[in-house]
């Protein structure tokens, strides 16, 4: 995680931007706080990168990698404001004890579009991530990749469409993606938990889930009651200021799977 010390919203990338709107930088820090230590209540290890002066977005660190069984693959950004947060990351994961990390070919943003499922790799295209690093880390890390198109400009990463719940179940929202998308999805995971356009409109998939405990915007409370009722314990959390930027609990967590 990294601490949103830098936090404003100074430019535009996506639709929940508006650089004319205002934000306070204190009441992110205590949101952001409220959701580290959610994780620490919940048993687990929290590791923190350090904010760099100038990148107001780093502290959605989703975005810096993918880690999996101990390997990273940096992030390559689309946008010009954000492209320095990718050799900020990977010096941090090129120092965090892991197997390798990898300087990446094609531009992809991390956990963003890149999301682990059991044996699988879930990967979006459509806003950001290039299909070429698809094929690029399936390539790395030898696991089968699963294309996914994003077709609603609200929904620019996968993880603002979708959440893993376990090795086996997801959650999404179908008007996210393109129709062949949707179908893939049937398919893979024909139990998967739907989400309102309500749900997903307060990025209540941008979750973060350790296989029992979901942790999700408070505000997404009938896709909280649809994981309750499917065995799950939702935990709400509030990070409305953050939402000015387009980013709930996943975009501001990278999980580092050994």
């Amino acid at each position: 995680m990294c601490a949103p010390e830098h936090f404003e919203v100074s430019y535009a990338i996506n639709p929940w931007m508006d650089p004319t709107a205002a934000t306070d930088r204190v009441l992110a820090l205590a949101q952001w706080a409220s959701l580290r230590q959610t994780y620490l209540d919940l048993g687990h290890d929290v590791q923190l990168i350090e904010p760099v002066p100038g990148l107001p977005d780093m502290v959605f660190a989703a975005n810096g990698g993918l880690v999996v069984e101990g390997r990273a693959l940096g992030a390559r950004f689309t946008h010009p404001e954000r492209q320095q947060e990718g050799p900020a990351y990977l010096r941090w994961l090129a120092q965090a004890g892991l197997k390798e990390a990898v300087e990446p070919v094609h531009v992809n943003e991390g956990e963003g579009d890149f999301l682990t499922v059991g044996g699988l790799i879930l990967a979006g295209t459509g806003f950001r991530t290039h299909q070429g690093a698809h094929a690029e880390v399936q390539e790395l890390f030898g696991l089968p990749v699963v294309s996914l198109t994003l077709v609603d400009p609200r929904y620019y990463h996968l993880d603002t469409a979708l959440a893993v719940l376990d090795d086996s179940n997801v959650a999404y929202f179908p008007g996210a993606f393109s129709e062949g998308s949707r179908e893939v999805l049937r398919r893979l995971f024909p139990d998967a938990v739907l989400a309102s356009a309500q749900d997903a409109a307060v990025l209540g998939l941008n979750a973060v889930s350790d296989g029992r405990h979901v942790v999700l915007a408070a505000a997404a409370q009938e896709l909280a009651a649809d994981l309750r009722d499917r065995g799950y314990v939702p935990v709400g959390v509030d990070l409305s200021e953050l939402l000015k930027a387009g980013g709930s609990a996943k975009c501001c967590t990278l999980e580092l799977r050994s």
